[in-house]
């Protein structure tokens, strides 16, 4: 709804309130709670973390206090460096002071991360798209992170709400500042004013399908979507109604290793995306590989899709699960669930992968000889690429994956101090936003592992410069 009038009487009256309840929104929460007395956060689920608490745990900066590349000496990276990956995987159409921003304060956000309670592999991996392994595997990924940052934010006082949705946000006048929100709480409207600003972190549009049809009509209701079930954009329209501009809507991300049954993004399709810098290949069902693996997330999807085959396969061995960091628990789970299939050799890999022939060993026996002789990638040419493990020795397994709707890169135009802009380009007084609800900082393509540094660091700056506004 469009509310560019104060209502005559608010029922209550808070500091700072935060739209969703995610990682972006509980970090800007946590923030702003350091000067605000009363921060409350609006979820409009049953439940809290949204896409957050589905995460993977992967998060990628190029140095931290645990300084994990120099303890396992995988030689130099910079900001400058996951500066340009970005850039340039998002097709250079990302706003560059965002991505600036972003990965100058990824490695603090990941300090931060660790002060909270999170705990990281000792694992640094490298993935498609990245010039560097940077890629910090969190120990607890998803939901326990998440509870990890959930408890410091109550601790800190915030108030979490949940059942409570967004039905419009009220700005004084068409020109004016934003003074506060209307819910639906147990079918009820309620009016709650924010005396210093509102902080939009209500994730992205991936499960609306007639919104992200709207802006890129191929994606349609046969595509699988990984996202919670409360990733609509209508907080979008909401933002948009009240002056708001938004980029970059056509721009949605598919993930290339989702189980083929559900589309879901668990454990083992994040662990079918890591792998590919150490030495994992992926494969169709012929057991021919059809991509380069350490390409860009929407590379890999369209060659998936164009081998006609509705599931590929990722192989490897027990050298790169180990590197992975996978513990034996999640072998024993994945097999026991059919994400997994195991092997003592690779014929028999073959057979129960009902591949022609020893193609898969033929592959496999060329990349080994091409690693062994220092050769050029023998499918795709150029260098296979450093830290690469043969595919020697088994047990050998592979993972089921095919591509699922994951990410929206478009939603609300914002400035590096998080502020929403206007269709004139101005910011829009007491209105922030942090997290998959905006656009502009990954261009047409999202770069793995940037989307948690993304959330904790512009929402850290909402979440500051919201409490700084004078109430």
């Amino acid at each position: 709804m469009c509310y560019c009038k104060t209502p005559a009487q608010w029922d209550e009256t808070a500091d700072v309130v935060i739209i969703g309840s995610g990682l972006a929104g509980l970090s800007a929460a946590i923030e702003a709670a350091r000067v605000a007395k009363r921060v409350v956060i609006l979820e409009k689920m049953p439940y809290y973390g949204g896409n957050s608490v589905l995460a993977g745990g992967g998060y990628f900066c190029w140095d931290s206090k645990l300084k994990m590349r120099q303890k396992l000496d995988l030689g130099e990276d910079s900001s400058d460096s996951h500066f340009e990956d970005t850039l340039r995987s998002g097709g250079y159409y990302s706003d560059p002071k965002l991505v600036r921003a972003m990965v100058d304060g990824a490695p603090d956000g990941l300090d931060w991360l660790v002060s909270s309670g999170a705990q990281f592999k000792d694992v640094l991996a490298k993935i498609g798209g990245h010039s560097a392994p940077r890629s910090y595997q969190s120990a607890c990924p998803g939901k326990p992170m998440m509870d990890f940052v959930k408890k410091r934010a109550l601790d800190a006082g915030v108030e979490l709400r949940l059942n409570s949705e967004v039905t419009g946000i009220f700005r004084d006048g068409a020109c004016g500042e934003v003074c506060g929100v209307e819910i639906k709480r147990d079918g009820q409207p309620l009016r709650i004013r924010a005396s210093r600003a509102v902080i939009i972190a209500s994730g992205g549009f991936a499960g609306d399908v007639e919104l992200r049809m709207e802006h890129n009509p191929v994606l349609d209701s046969s595509l699988p979507c990984s996202n919670h079930k409360g990733a609509t954009g209508e907080v979008i329209r909401y933002a948009k109604s009240i002056g708001a501009d938004a980029l970059h809507m056509a721009f949605i991300q598919l993930y290339p290793c989702a189980s083929p049954k559900s589309g879901s993004v668990d454990r083992w399709a994040f662990y079918a995306y890591s792998g590919t810098g150490f030495g994992m290949i992926y494969v169709d069902k012929r057991g021919r590989r059809f991509v380069r693996e350490l390409a860009g997330r929407d590379e890999v999807s369209k060659a998936q899709m164009d081998t006609g085959h509705g599931c590929t396969w990722a192989v490897l061995n027990d050298g790169i699960v180990r590197a992975l960091g996978m513990t034996d628990s999640e072998v024993a789970l994945g097999l026991k669930l059919g994400r997994m299939i195991a092997a003592d050799s690779l014929a028999e890999l073959e057979s129960k992968l009902n591949m022609p022939g020893a193609a898969l060993t033929d592959t496999i026996d060329r990349i080994n000889s091409a690693l062994a002789n220092g050769g050029p990638d023998p499918d795709f040419g150029g260098p296979r690429g450093s830290g690469m493990l043969a595919l020697n020795d088994g047990p050998f397994y592979a993972i089921g994956q095919w591509p699922t709707v994951h990410y929206t890169m478009g939603g609300l135009r914002i400035d590096e101090e998080a502020r929403v802009i206007d269709a004139l380009r101005n910011p829009i007084p007491r209105l922030y936003s942090a997290g998959e609800v905006c656009g502009g900082i990954h261009g047409n393509n999202r770069i793995g592992g940037n989307s948690l540094a993304e959330c904790v660091v512009f929402g850290r700056i909402a979440g500051k410069n919201a409490a700084a506004e004078t109430a």
